[in-house]
């Protein structure tokens, strides 16, 4: 259905005259097998749709990098998915073990302790769910040299993981709408500093 949707909206607009390529999004996978299963629904449904439109429309079918198993295997995941989108506030839910819902309740009480320094929801821990993130680029590239890269979550919002996902090489960040602005700053505040060191 949801494919339907994407489909069916790109036909509209490109019989208007403008030319979009969707991405189409499988979240929570931890198994390429499980990816792969899930792609074939949505490339059957949607070259279907493209077919009997009569048009030529491009689209893409990527993933969300959101269990630390997608990010051990993401040299399998990229074999099927043209592009991931790390969710990081999942990713950092799993990786530490931790609800995000339930983790106000003890969190101030490890930064009084100095256990955490940071609030790992706000600002990526590029100790431990940034070298997952930094593993799975690195595979993912392997397999995939021109494989598209972004985040979505809060975390798309922050300028210290901005500035990290620009240095992992990431094409775009996703984060709230009043986020933005604080962002498209931290990205160019990111570039400006990579010309800089080269």
């Amino acid at each position: 259905m949801q494919t339907q949707a994407v489909i069916e909206a790109a036909i509209n607009v490109t019989k208007k005259g403008i030319k979009v390529e969707p991405e189409i999004m499988i979240p929570l996978v931890g198994d390429v097998n499980e990816l792969k299963y899930l792609k074939n629904i949505v490339v059957a449904k949607a070259d279907e749709l493209i077919k009997d439109s009569g048009l030529k429309i491009k689209y893409q079918v990527g993933t969300m990098i959101e269990i630390p198993r997608a990010a051990l295997l993401a040299d399998e995941m990229a074999k099927e998915a043209e592009f991931f989108s790390f969710g990081t506030n999942d990713l950092t839910q799993m990786t530490y073990g931790f609800s995000r819902d339930d983790a106000g309740k003890f969190l101030n009480s490890y930064y009084e302790k100095g256990i955490f320094e940071m609030d790992p929801f706000s600002r990526i821990d590029q100790k431990g769910v940034g070298a997952l993130m930094q593993m799975a680029v690195a595979k993912a590239r392997q397999v995939r040299k021109d494989i598209s890269l972004g985040i979505c979550g809060e975390h798309g919002g922050d300028p210290s993981s901005i500035a990290f996902c620009h240095k992992l090489g990431f094409d775009y960040v996703s984060c709230s709408p009043y986020r933005v602005p604080i962002a498209r700053l931290a990205a160019a505040i990111a570039a400006i500093e990579e010309k800089k060191c080269q």
